[in-house]
């Protein structure tokens, strides 16, 4: 670095300059809102309401972390996400892979075709009432195949990893691999994967936070309460607390208020908190399956 840093002209170093100081920017804007919902977890509801919450917790408030543990149907919503996560994510890997291989060979024919139809889906869908319909129809709702079937593969993930497969995986090996009297198979599962770390850790995370924030699909087809999601639990319990008397006549109006905001930002740390402990063991593998998995020309 020594070594190319004599090289570099003025002009250079003003414009490294730029673009860390950019980056700083994008960095804070990007963190803010995240440390913002920490601290106002831990401070004082009257601080947060008057805007004096800035940088740094006032008045330190455990209140609403109690109020939400304490809730059982939070740990109920805990243990569903996790489940329709690990098990979502098992089908979406598999999928993917599966769908994202063979399109990635050239000597499979049609495989243009194959994209063709599978790109149309990323645009062109039959709409929500339909899906719904055949969900319904195949009784699926109130169960967590309602959620996880439906998304078994996502277009874009697809796209990205059949281009990680085909600029990644030299042609020499799969060669190899015949000439050694390997199978389709066994070219997958003894070499492709092994060397797909990269795009696998970052489907895992994509995938991952999906199905851990499924909200929507997870209001349309789960009305049983004990298989909700903790998105839903979470929504419920501070609707709940926020509710008021309309009339001004109740004398804890004001309280319940003050709770229903320390509730609030409890909820969105602890919904977030699961995925934010588990990006840092994939980072490493982030920023390379992502620009080796881009979609190119």
């Amino acid at each position: 670095m020594s070594a190319l840093n004599r090289f570099e002209t003025r002009s250079d170093k003003v414009f490294n300059l730029f673009i860390v100081c950019a980056l700083c920017l994008v960095t804070v804007i990007v963190a803010y809102p995240l440390w913002y919902s920490i601290i106002a977890s831990f401070s004082d509801p009257i601080k947060v309401m008057n805007g004096e919450i800035h940088l740094w917790p006032q008045g330190f408030n455990w209140e609403g972390y109690s109020s939400v543990l304490e809730n059982e149907r939070i740990w109920t919503g805990y243990r569903n996400s996790l489940f329709y996560t690990v098990v979502g994510v098992s089908i979406n890997l598999v999928m993917t892979v599966l769908a994202a291989y063979p399109l990635s060979r050239t000597d499979l024919k049609g495989r243009n075709a194959m994209m063709m139809v599978a790109l149309f889906t990323m645009f062109f869908s039959g709409g929500l009432i339909p899906q719904y319909l055949v969900v319904k129809s195949l009784h699926l709702d109130n169960s967590v195949w309602a959620l996880v079937l439906p998304t078994a593969i996502n277009t874009y993930n697809l796209i990205v990893m059949r281009t990680f497969f085909q600029n990644s995986i030299p042609t020499e090996l799969y060669e190899a691999s015949y000439m050694d009297g390997a199978s389709n198979t066994r070219i997958l599962l003894s070499v492709v994967l092994p060397l797909s770390k990269p795009i696998l850790a970052v489907m895992f995370l994509f995938y991952s936070v999906e199905h851990w924030n499924s909200y929507f699909n997870a209001m349309i087809y789960l009305s049983d309460k004990k298989l909700q999601t903790l998105p839903l639990i979470l929504r419920e319990i501070i609707i709940q607390s926020s509710a008021q008397d309309m009339t001004g006549t109740d004398p804890n109006a004001t309280e319940r208020m003050l709770q229903a905001e320390s509730i609030k930002y409890a909820s969105i740390i602890l919904a977030s908190l699961p995925m934010l402990i588990m990006y840092p063991f994939i980072q490493r593998f982030f920023v390379k399956g992502v620009m080796i998995g881009a979609v190119k020309g």
